[in-house]
């Protein structure tokens, strides 16, 4: 790969990276994790490679057509964006920066790691609002199918958790 090539590609996911997630428009898809890779070939087309949260997600439509804009606003002039299944969309592709995002955002962050296997236990979520752990499931799925929906005990709040995944 030339170093013009590389310089391109880089350039590219720089732009990408700062593409908004249309569901938490305070994460991007890079925090979220959805941005997994970005190629640029020696005729300047650039190929974006992006993985949904679950099979089905709905946002992925708007987050492939914020990225042509934002690429084509820039200066690029053929772009691909490619959805890629395997290897599935994991919690722990989330950049730290991503959860403390989600938590000021008001939506618990997911907490452990997926690569660790099956929770054996049931963890307690820490409300985002008042940090208490004295929370309770009000549903397994809330707003999206990869949150479910909490209520705070303490403060009497309800929150979504980002589940782990």
């Amino acid at each position: 790969m030339s170093t013009q090539t590389l310089n391109t590609a880089t350039r590219a996911r720089a732009i990408a990276a700062r593409v908004a997630d249309p569901e938490i428009p305070v994460l991007t898809i890079e925090d979220l994790g959805v941005l997994r890779e970005v190629r640029a070939d020696a005729d300047g087309r650039v190929t974006v490679d992006i993985t949904p949260t679950y099979s089905g997600c709905p946002a992925m439509d708007a987050i492939r057509d914020d990225i042509i804009l934002a690429l084509t606003a820039d200066g690029f002039g053929e772009v691909d964006v490619r959805l890629v299944l395997s290897p599935a969309w994991s919690t722990d592709w989330m950049s730290e920066d991503g959860k403390r995002k989600l938590a000021e955002y008001g939506i618990a962050p997911p907490t452990g790691r997926a690569s660790h296997g099956p929770i054996k236990v049931k963890l307690a979520v820490k409300c985002p609002r008042c940090g208490s752990l004295d929370t309770r499931e009000t549903s397994r799925f809330g707003s999206t199918s990869c949150k479910a929906l909490y209520e705070c005990r303490a403060c009497l709040e309800p929150f979504d958790h980002f589940k782990v995944i």
